[in-house]
């Protein structure tokens, strides 16, 4: 994903009135934020999950979780990653996020 890259690692203030424009109300944005938020925030836990199960092993103990200096590194690594909900704002303003409304048809706004 080469939006994380991009993405300011922090929260900064932006106004309402533009978030709201594409979907001409700010509570469907909201959804739709919050929807493509819990997706990024899902996909970089499973991902998590996955590098962290090749340091599983039967008999752990806290001497051992301490020491693995791989694990640590890759832990830090997500925790310094942008938050998913910035993440997804950032997709939202530059138009790289797809949603539709079910209620409506195609040609309807």
């Amino acid at each position: 994903m080469d939006i994380k890259k991009k993405t300011p690692t922090n929260t900064i203030t932006r106004d309402v009135k533009y978030l709201a424009e594409p979907t001409g109300n700010i509570y469907e944005t909201v959804v739709i934020l919050s929807k493509r938020a819990n997706q990024i925030s899902l996909a970089e836990k499973k991902e998590l999950a996955k590098k962290l199960e090749d340091f599983r092993t039967d008999r752990d103990t806290m001497d051992e979780v301490f020491e693995n200096r791989e694990q640590i590194e890759i832990s830090k690594y997500y925790e310094k990653l942008p938050k998913p909900d910035l993440i997804a704002i950032t997709e939202f303003e530059d138009g790289d996020l797809y949603y539709r409304m079910a209620g409506k048809e195609e040609g309807e706004k």
